[in-house]
């Protein structure tokens, strides 16, 4: 088997892996928050201590996934161009 021919395979193996897993788990943690939807500082005495709600996942703690983002739109568009 040639490098290319494994590095296609590989790819598509990749790709066809983030779909299933984007239609398995649409959400993913936030980036930001690490999912605990607000952010956390340490105190002068060493303790951690909630802050504010993440401004980023509004306190959910969830983001959807950039694939599921891009099959919700592609559905979306081929819904309204078949009506």
């Amino acid at each position: 088997m040639t490098p290319a021919i494994a590095a296609n395979l590989l790819l598509l193996a990749l790709t066809v892996g983030y779909i299933c897993l984007c239609a398995v788990s649409p959400f993913g943690p936030c980036r930001k928050c690490s999912g605990l939807g607000a952010t956390s500082r340490v105190t002068r005495g060493g303790r951690l201590k909630v802050g504010r709600t993440c401004r980023r996942c509004h306190g959910v703690g969830r983001r959807i996934r950039i694939g599921r983002h891009l099959l919700n739109r592609a559905r979306r568009t081929h819904r309204a161009g078949t009506r």
